[in-house]
């Protein structure tokens, strides 16, 4: 179980009150922009984009991508104005700055829009076919994901594929809110400072496998949610998943069958996938982040980018290194995903569409009696395949997301370039 978005360097040690500013390239000397004389040198930067807790080298540094405070944020098109500060006129570069700013808002937005919007439909039908058990086709390839779309928008409505979408909401907020709490009253480090020791890591990882603890009832009500037929499933509220996230702990709410796993066998493997999927995130994320600075860096020294390209440089390599790092976060633990997936679904009544045909309905009436035995009936069932049923639905979500990033690029190029 995670967030959807990874959490990217949260945990890695580059947003503490101290990290390292380089000149591109060499060792990393430690710089604390904590005071207000070192805040004093960077130019107003543009707000954090929404949805990206890290867009930023840390919350009051300046764009990454940026070289050092002597060089103004807007290259050449924020010069002085000539006559100093005085006489009231309009600087040259402040429509380009308030662009720059809001562009950076636009960016965030698209990003985060797609991610947890436009890319739901393929989080449904994902996950409905990881747990049918029953399926034959395994909707390996995007062609056959989209025909399946198509038919259960025939004959369900549009509300089949948008189910459980308020519950993912919710499921983020717990999670965000958990790790909070647990922060502040504990000394578990919510973030790892740049000169981290293994017991930092280890506190700091303990913390996030508290948090998913926390979690894990509403993440198994969000996910009956998003799996539940829309033919047999009642117009409930948006504050249903709290409502069974903590039924399920006390044990009221919907009755369940005997077949229901209890909470504390589901602690292993939900833990396992959360706090894999954020080390991977994290590293995947760091490892893009420094190919790009580098590539930046290259650039600037043969004097070939423009303004414009500086500016974009400021906000794309933070989205893409989280694009590329929740894709190959999602992929490699794919199979342990549909695991989990399945130990959380058995025994809850749930009744989900044919992802065979597109339209009637099945049973989940599973009987693992762990995640051992999952993994060894899956294999011995369904082949080594039947751990990646609905993978094409990870194609698209990604091809998708790819697509949004690119159209918002070329937008905010054409725009500043008409600005410079």
């Amino acid at each position: 179980m995670h967030p959807r978005r990874p959490d990217g360097f949260d945990g890695l040690g580059y947003r503490g009150g101290a990290r390292d500013e380089q000149g591109f390239g060499g060792a990393f000397p430690a710089r604390s922009f904590s005071s207000a004389s070192d805040l004093s040198h960077w130019v107003t930067t543009p707000p954090d984009i929404p949805g990206s807790r890290n867009l930023h080298w840390g919350e009051k540094s300046p764009p990454y991508g940026v070289p050092g405070p002597s060089t103004p944020l807007e290259g050449p098109a924020e010069e002085p104005f000539p006559g100093g500060g005085g006489g009231g006129g309009v600087v040259p570069g402040q429509s380009t700055e308030q662009l720059n700013r809001f562009a950076g808002f636009g960016i965030g937005l698209a990003s985060l829009f797609t991610e947890n919007v436009l890319a739901h439909p393929c989080i449904v039908l994902r996950r409905q076919c990881q747990v049918n058990y029953h399926a034959r086709h395994y909707h390996l390839t995007p062609f056959t994901v989209i025909n399946v779309m198509y038919s259960f928008n025939k004959t369900q409505g549009p509300r089949a594929l948008w189910k459980g979408m308020g519950s993912t909401f919710i499921v983020q907020g717990v999670t965000l809110g958990a790790e909070g709490i647990i922060s502040e009253f504990t000394p578990l480090p919510r973030e790892i400072s740049h000169k981290w020791n293994p017991k930092q890591i280890g506190e700091h990882l303990l913390l996030k496998s508290l948090t998913y603890m926390v979690a894990m009832p509403f993440y198994s009500a969000s996910l009956i949610e998003t799996v539940q037929s829309e033919i047999i499933r009642d117009n409930t509220g948006i504050l249903e998943c709290v409502k069974e996230g903590i039924g399920r702990v006390i044990g009221l709410g919907v009755p369940h069958s005997k077949r229901l796993l209890p909470l504390l066998s589901l602690i292993f493997p939900t833990v396992l996938h959360g706090v894999l999927h954020y080390i991977i995130s994290s590293v995947i994320q760091k490892f893009v982040l420094l190919i790009l600075k580098r590539k930046t860096y290259s650039s600037r020294l043969a004097e070939s980018t423009s303004p414009v390209q500086s500016m974009l440089d400021a906000y794309f390599p933070e989205l893409i290194a989280n694009f590329a790092a929740s894709l190959c976060s999602d992929v490699i633990l794919y199979p342990l995903e549909t695991v989990l997936h399945r130990l959380h679904i058995q025994g809850t009544r749930t009744i989900i569409d044919n992802t065979d045909l597109g339209y009637e309905v099945l049973p989940i009436n599973t009987q693992y009696e762990g995640m051992r035995d999952c993994i060894n009936t899956i294999r011995q069932e369904e082949g080594v395949l039947g751990f990646y049923k609905g993978f094409g639905a990870v194609i698209i979500q990604y091809t998708l997301h790819a697509a949004v990033l690119q159209i918002t690029r070329i937008i905010y190029s054409t725009l500043l370039q008409n600005s410079v």
